[in-house]
């Protein structure tokens, strides 16, 4: 005989999957509110508490924990059959467990005397005996694998190989759920814990890193690491940063926009009356490196815009939707990749460096913008400035961005010397840069940086302020005429 135990918060499935069991000759044991639904159902089982001659205790905090229980699952078939025998415990050949959902009642903001009693304790002890003998027991934690047990007892049971499988999912969710109640119960005093645990699931190995002899994967179910292309290549390592980076300074804008990226810098920004104007303008940014890019727009892409968009080589395309022609006329491109805009996911940015990682989190914030020359900036000036901030907040330090009221013109990123990033996107800018808006990631140390873009025609600067020279640069920007605004915030990226 058979034996199941099955012990679930979550009941999605399981009277489906009993009766599955109880057809193919399983007997049952279960306990609690999974016994409950199964008496509900009319599917006979066995009571924990019958089976171990120990009543549930403790309002149900001691129900599982018993030699009856952990030795079927721990039991080796034939090397512990005689003292299994002799204390009267069974063989227990599948465990289906899900556990309290501490995760979820965190979330809540509940005091911690309520969320106490949803640490599972029963649970991840099963599971982790269970999986521990994976060669002799199936440990199943996720209702998404029903459709796997029901083929398996309906068949010829479980291969080692599969039961194996089984158990390292089991063991991956117990980690995920000791690091959740961790990480809360540190952050009830800080925000950063002197022990961080972090669990990503769903990885996909990638051909490779961000250069061929490099190996890489991606790990995460949403956002944009849960992005997959509805046609093209498999996405690479490069094209998640750059899509991320696209994206990011895309959820900037509410009017029509496109944004245009290469190598994890926007190198073409645009809005417009709609996305194909708004494409339009940021391609011819800078055409020579909108080959090759990640392209997202935040409107749908109509078949119009398909049109213009496959005369380019784009490495990826997002939208929020796409017309059935668009599709079709992209499907001649077949290595193009194209996504649907994910529902942003945020999280704890985490970066490795020898030895650790650094884990940065960002709160809610306010700009505090004032002028602080003797001159406004006019309202077209002051769109300018408004789009040319955005776009320097998502670009490489040291950045300088150009723009007008609609497009940015010229974009200097990831430069040692601010001014020398000035003047990179001058050579590089698309058109006269004359009355155009300036921004700077972080404060001008000196009056140069200022005073060359006032050369090469800019009327109006925004930067964070905050430099001991500022009353230097200030002075700059009287003599120079240019309206100067502050707004409290850097924006380094590095």
């Amino acid at each position: 005989m058979k034996w199941a135990l099955l012990s679930v918060w979550d009941k999605t499935g399981i009277i489906d999957l009993a009766q599955v069991l109880i057809e193919q000759k399983y007997s049952i044991m279960s306990s609690g509110g999974t016994g409950k639904s199964l008496a509900e159902a009319g599917i006979k089982f066995t009571e924990v508490s019958n089976y171990t001659g120990f009543p549930e205790m403790m309002d149900g905090r001691v129900k599982t924990l018993h030699p009856k229980v952990h030795g079927g699952l721990l039991g080796r078939r034939q090397i512990d059959d005689a003292v299994m025998a002799k204390h009267g415990i069974n063989h227990i050949d599948l465990l289906v467990v899900n556990l309290y959902p501490f995760e979820k009642m965190a979330a809540k903001k509940m005091n911690l005397e309520e969320l106490i009693e949803y640490i599972d304790v029963g649970g991840p002890a099963m599971i982790r005996a269970a999986a521990k003998n994976y060669r002799d027991v199936a440990v199943v934690v996720d209702p998404a694998d029903y459709s796997l047990v029901k083929n398996a007892v309906r068949g010829e049971g479980f291969p080692e190989t599969g039961r194996l499988v089984l158990a390292r999912k089991a063991f991956a969710r117990t980690a995920a759920y000791d690091a959740a109640i961790s990480n809360y119960l540190y952050n009830l005093d800080s925000p950063f814990p002197p022990t961080f645990s972090v669990q990503y699931t769903h990885g996909r190995a990638l051909r490779y890193g961000e250069n061929p002899h490099q190996q890489a994967a991606v790990y995460g179910s949403s956002g944009i690491a849960g992005a997959e292309p509805l046609q093209g290549k498999q996405m690479s390592y490069n094209n998640y940063l750059d899509l991320n980076a696209g994206v990011s300074l895309m959820r900037e804008f509410d009017e029509p926009a496109a944004v245009i990226v290469k190598h994890n810098n926007p190198c073409g920004v645009a809005i417009g009356r709609d996305v194909f104007e708004a494409y339009i303008a940021a391609r011819d940014v800078d055409p020579v490196s909108a080959y090759g890019s990640v392209v997202s727009v935040n409107r749908e892409l109509s078949k119009k815009l398909a049109e213009e968009i496959s005369n380019t080589f784009v490495e990826v395309i997002l939208a929020p939707s796409f017309s059935k022609e668009a599709l079709e006329i992209m499907k001649k491109k077949e290595n193009m990749r194209v996504i649907v805009l994910p529902e942003c996911a945020p999280s704890d940015e985490i970066r490795t460096i020898d030895g650790g990682v650094l884990v940065q989190r960002t709160p809610a914030y306010q700009e505090h913008w004032e002028v602080i020359t003797d001159r406004d900036p006019t309202p077209d000036e002051m769109k300018a400035l408004q789009l040319a901030w955005k776009v320097c907040k998502h670009t490489k330090s040291n950045t300088i961005i150009f723009a007008d009221q609609h497009h940015t013109l010229g974009i200097g990123a990831g430069q040692m010397s601010r001014v020398d990033s000035a003047k990179i996107a001058i050579e590089k800018a698309c058109a006269s840069l004359k009355g155009s808006a300036v921004a700077s990631d972080a404060f001008l140390p000196f009056p140069d940086t200022l005073e060359v873009a006032a050369a090469a025609g800019a009327t109006a600067l925004v930067q964070p302020g905050g430099s001991i020279r500022d009353k230097e640069v200030i002075e700059a920007a009287n003599r120079l005429h240019m309206a100067m605004v502050f707004t409290g915030i850097r924006y380094f990226r590095h």
